[in-house]
């Protein structure tokens, strides 16, 4: 059988943001398949250097939507290791509550879209309308529903009153009834098992070899989570398990993050009972002693890692940011060869990529010279690179 192949994206119905792909197909499986990112870095790790460390807060908490309170509080956690600033236990319990409602947001989010990917926009218009109840108490505590701008360098910026705490506890036992419906939805309901189990297999041993991350590994039966393996904040306070699946498919994903939702409700009600009391920040100093850190996180998506290096002034001298999509990409490969094109979405959308997360750009050096390009440059360089190809860019 003849093989050919299809170009997918950077712009394409099935991708919520730009990325390419070159699948190579026999009929309609896919014999193999090439990832290739690029299509929309911002130059944030960049941009830091040029911003004081609370600038830099809010700019890296704007790398992601979703996972912003990941962002932020892995450089803050970095920065407070340089500084030697030990933030309040009453913070450290704040900011893990706002961990776990963000987790919680993302799991229900990527749910509706997994439910979307397959037709089953009744699922979507459930999880979606219970996503609005966790972006309500996320406005409540923090005033905003995304980049919620609750760190800082010591601790966070607000504080949960026990009118709030009566609120997210009510909230919680809400979602924790539908939650179980969820449940029974995913393991009973032929449109989603039928439609998913079996798809995107990745094996334990690839799984581990490929470094995946987050629900794709957990999913693969392999217990990886930094919330337990190098706890954080609050989360050597409180129980809870590390959800695993030994399906090793896109159906194992979604099982792995419905179970994972009940984990963080039981969190949250303990600490949201056993909130400490006391400040929530210490003074830091403006200037950031030299030095050098990586901060880990359990994100939604999977393990996020910074890393931070200070020089004794205001401004970091580089930021360094590892974020759980670029982890799993090598993994798509894997789980997309001898399956079907029309599987290809619901794939790519288990790892729940956020590809603005992973964009980054490289030097490369093809005729000799090792020099570094400035902004002026790679913006000339992209007008001719268009004009070549037909498009004039330079009078925009």
């Amino acid at each position: 059988m003849a093989r050919i192949k299809v170009p997918i994206g950077p712009q394409h119905p099935a991708l919520k943001e730009p990325e390419s792909f070159n699948l190579v197909l026999e009929g309609e499986r896919i014999i193999d398949a090439e990832v290739k990112l690029g299509y929309n870095h911002r130059g944030i790790e960049k941009a830091c250097e040029s911003r004081n460390i609370t600038q830099c807060i809010y700019l890296i908490e704007r790398i992601c939507g979703i996972c912003s309170h990941s962002h932020s509080t892995t450089f803050v956690q970095a920065v407070e290791e340089i500084a030697g600033v030990e933030p309040p236990p009453r913070a450290l319990y704040i900011r893990t509550i706002i961990a776990e409602l963000e987790r919680i947001h993302s799991h229900l989010l990527w749910l509706g879209v997994a439910g979307h990917e397959v037709g089953f926009d009744t699922l979507f218009m459930y999880s979606w309308r219970d996503r609005e109840t966790v972006m309500d108490l996320l406005a409540l505590i923090t005033g905003n529903r995304i980049n919620y701008g609750m760190n800082k360098v010591g601790g966070v910026r607000r504080d949960i009153d026990s009118e709030q705490a009566r609120l997210i506890l009510e909230s919680i036992d809400l979602l924790t009834e539908r939650t179980e419906y969820y449940i029974k939805v995913a393991v009973n309901e032929s449109t989603l098992k039928v439609r998913l189990a079996g798809v995107g297999k990745l094996p334990r041993e690839t799984a581990l070899s490929l470094g995946a991350v987050g629900p794709t590994v957990r999913a693969s039966g392999i217990p990886r989570d930094i919330r337990k393996d190098d706890p954080y904040a609050a989360y050597d306070q409180v129980d809870f398990n590390v959800i695993t699946n030994e399906y090793a498919d896109v159906f194992g994903r979604t099982l792995v993050r419905i179970y994972e939702l009940l984990e963080s409700y039981q969190i949250i009600r303990a600490l949201i009972q056993n909130l400490p009391d006391g400040p929530i920040a210490v003074k830091a100093p403006r200037k950031i002693p030299a030095g050098e850190a990586v901060s880990r996180y359990e994100a939604p998506r999977g393990e996020n890692i910074h890393y931070v290096r200070t020089n004794g002034s205001e401004f970091p001298e580089r930021v360094k940011v590892r974020a759980p999509t670029l982890a799993n990409l090598a993994s798509i490969r894997e789980m997309l060869k001898g399956g079907f094109l029309a599987d290809f979405p619901i794939v790519i959308a288990a790892i729940d990529p956020c590809f603005s997360c992973a964009d980054r750009m490289i030097r490369l050096s093809g005729d000799g010279k090792d020099a570094l390009w400035d902004w002026e440059r790679l913006r000339n360089y992209s007008i001719d690179w268009y004009k070549l190809r037909g498009i004039d860019f330079s009078n925009r």
